[in-house]
């Protein structure tokens, strides 16, 4: 097939679309196309002609022939960051969904999936089950450094891009740092979760009061045992304040802003804290190398669209995210990733497919 009969089909194709896509502006639109056209479709004049005279236009900028985006992929498989509430989580994230699918010009199906943990989320980054996810910064990190992932946005929040590590107790307890959770009763959020576990721990490790031997989850676990009465993993943030409002601990950990996302007035009446140990880097949205450069810039484009006034509310209605900021595992978590490396085990345990007991 020769350029010229390639260019007529296409031609062809824009031709058919020409003056809608030129309406607004038809006055900038020769006379004399216009009558080449209309010469051309009563074969008054040859397709060489015709063709000729369309080139001029394409060279000139005033026709736009553009060929459908090729994404390289037909399906885009979306994780959301483990919830306690999927059920209500899911339809909202489903009108995400359906924006990136308009967004990506109906070519791509959006799946979304909302599991019970990170492991699931990591092991389909891995190997290919899941295409780009929400998490949070722990996860993302393991996520960037061994599961064939990049750190491509970060979430921020009242401009913001990044919350506290807290340490949290009940009004009527006088623990005065992080220090007291030596030998007492804590709640942790999950084992991956950066100011639940991570950065509590890492910190404890840190100061010499956590001593971790080996180099597994087994000798974490049983540096845990040995270092408190009694811990418990309560799956999220609501859960191991629960656990701190129930009596089950006397102190529970994680954000700043955890009590009053998750709990009500009275409850949160209820707590203060007992430690700020600092900066956690706010929530990431990861995708997995295997998508081409082309497809994961789009998608990072498309995600940015939804700081516009127009579509923010759909953000806004799936994390209380205000906005998303491009960024990198490197500029965005920097040095957070060395707590991981204080605590031996959690990124084997996250990849191995053995199902570790919850430490108690």
């Amino acid at each position: 097939m020769t350029r010229k009969t390639i260019l007529l089909f296409a031609l062809v194709a824009a031709v058919a679309t020409f003056p809608l896509a030129a309406s607004a502006q038809s006055d900038a639109v020769p006379a004399w196309v216009k009558n080449t056209a209309g010469w051309w479709a009563d074969d008054q004049i040859s397709e060489t002609e015709f063709v000729n005279s369309m080139e001029y236009l394409i060279d000139s900028g005033i026709i736009d022939v553009a060929s459908e985006q090729d994404f390289g992929i037909t399906e885009l498989t979306i994780g959301f960051i483990p919830s306690e509430k999927a059920d209500e989580l899911s339809p909202k994230a489903e009108t995400l969904a359906r924006f990136l699918e308009n967004e990506f010009n109906g070519q791509v199906d959006v799946k979304i999936v909302v599991p019970t943990n990170y492991e699931i989320i990591i092991e389909g980054l891995k190997f290919g089950h899941i295409d780009a996810a929400f998490m949070d910064t722990g996860p993302g990190w393991i996520a960037h450094d061994r599961a064939n992932s990049e750190v491509v946005m970060a979430e921020v929040k009242k401009g913001k891009v990044g919350y506290y590590a807290t340490v949290w107790q009940r009004v009527d307890s006088n623990y005065s740092s992080i220090d007291d959770a030596i030998g007492n009763k804590v709640a942790f959020t999950s084992i991956t979760g950066s100011s639940g576990f991570i950065r509590p721990v890492g910190t404890l490790v840190d100061r010499g009061l956590i001593t971790v031997e080996g180099d597994d989850i087994v000798g974490l676990k049983k540096a845990l045992d040995e270092s408190f009465e009694y811990h418990a993993f309560g799956g999220g943030y609501k859960a191991a304040l629960e656990l701190l409002l129930n009596g089950s601990v006397e102190m529970a950990f994680g954000s700043d802003i955890a009590p009053e996302k998750y709990l009500t007035t009275e409850q949160q009446a209820q707590l203060k804290k007992v430690d700020t140990l600092g900066l956690v880097p706010s929530h990431v949205f990861v995708a997995s190398n295997d998508l081409t450069p082309k497809t994961k810039q789009h998608l990072v484009d498309s995600m940015v669209k939804l700081n516009h006034q127009d579509n923010n509310w759909i953000l806004k209605d799936i994390y209380g995210a205000d906005a998303l900021l491009p960024t990198t595992a490197e500029m965005h978590i920097g040095n957070f990733g060395q707590y991981l490396d204080l605590l031996p085990g959690i990124e084997k345990a996250t990849f191995d497919k053995k199902n570790y007991d919850t430490p108690k």
